[in-house]
């Protein structure tokens, strides 16, 4: 297996692909671009994280950032959980580690939104220490190798058999190529014929690749259908900033209750226009907006909303569904007149 692990190293200088975290690869940039690409595409995480980068180039920066510019530049990535973590947890590398990132497992564990695969990886990339950082395309790898059929969830059952894999010279090579080959070669439909551990891999004698990974059944999507109120005063729009601890914590909305609902607050609103239908995913829930567009004569207050200038909603963090009710809004002409 030593080999093969060779093998699959020089394969990695040859055909690993240039990816901007891979230039400079410093603690903080590791950390960064790890926990974007948690749940997301490569392709869409290269342009948030050059981005980020320019804005946020330092710990420091990051912590010393307020948690609504932090949001708006984490928008459209989704599972924002993420993005307060990282906040966070750059206040304590601050207060704590000096603006440094730590290179202690023990410590890095101690910091938000860093499970046992990102812990790894900062170890593993930033630190070239010998780590394990297992994720869904380690997973597909080790699984067919050794032809495992064991479910997949359970993490540490991979991650002894890739610790006992990594050589003492240069550990974090092997650890990146494992991860690249799960992720253009060995993936969900195995492209074995471009494999560089074909002749060693179990599954591919056996003619089971394609029936590995043992996954466990996702869990069940729930379906919401809900009306949307775009409350047009002047130049104004009523919003509301969601609760920290919610699923959309630190991002705006408009008003919105389950379709057909009655809304929670009494005014005397002017229907202008129906909108598109649009179709919001997030976590377990598939979401269907409906919004309507109204105008209000007076304005009044309401309770857990706040009145805000168009174009100042545009440098604040909507959620993604609202953002392209937003963008769909401000596209429009009677926003800039009085029907």
């Amino acid at each position: 297996m030593q080999e093969a692990c060779q093998d699959l190293k020089q394969w990695f200088k040859e055909e690993k692909r240039d990816l901007p975290w891979r230039k400079n690869p410093s603690p903080y940039r590791v950390w960064v671009s790890e926990i974007m690409l948690q749940q997301t595409q490569v392709a869409v995480v290269t342009s948030y994280f050059e981005k980020w980068m320019q804005k946020f180039p330092t710990v420091a920066a990051l912590a010393a950032a307020s948690l609504e510019e932090v949001m708006k530049a984490w928008e459209g990535l989704g599972y924002y959980s993420r993005a307060r973590h990282l906040h966070a947890s750059a206040k304590i590398i601050v207060e704590q580690f000096k603006g440094e990132v730590p290179s202690t497992r023990e410590h890095l564990e101690s910091l938000k939104g860093l499970g046992p695969y990102t812990v790894g990886a900062i170890l593993s990339f930033a630190f070239h220490q010998k780590a394990a950082a297992v994720d869904g395309n380690v997973v597909r790898v080790i699984s067919r190798l050794f032809s495992i059929w064991e479910d997949s969830s359970k993490k540490k059952i991979f991650e002894n058999i890739v610790t006992s894999l990594l050589p003492e010279d240069e550990p974090w090579a092997l650890m990146e190529a494992l991860i690249e080959l799960g992720a253009r070669v060995c993936q969900k439909k195995p492209k074995c014929e471009r494999c560089p551990l074909q002749e060693k891999c179990l599954a591919y004698r056996e003619g089971s690749a394609f029936l590995l990974p043992i996954k466990k059944k996702p869990g069940k999507i729930t379906h919401l259908s809900r009306d949307v109120a775009v409350i047009l005063y002047q130049k104004e729009l009523l919003v509301r900033k969601e609760e920290l601890g919610k699923v959309m914590g630190g991002l705006y909305e408009f008003p919105y209750v389950p379709q057909g609902s009655s809304w929670n607050f009494d005014l005397k609103l002017e229907k202008v226009k129906v909108l598109s239908k649009v179709d919001h995913g997030f976590t377990r829930f598939s979401v269907d907006l409906y919004p309507t567009v109204y105008r209000l004569e007076e304005k009044q207050d309401v309770e857990g909303y706040e009145w805000i200038e168009i174009e100042e909603l545009h440098t604040l963090p909507f959620s993604s569904g609202h953002k392209r009710i937003l963008k769909e809004v401000t596209c429009e002409d009677f926003i800039y007149r009085k029907l």
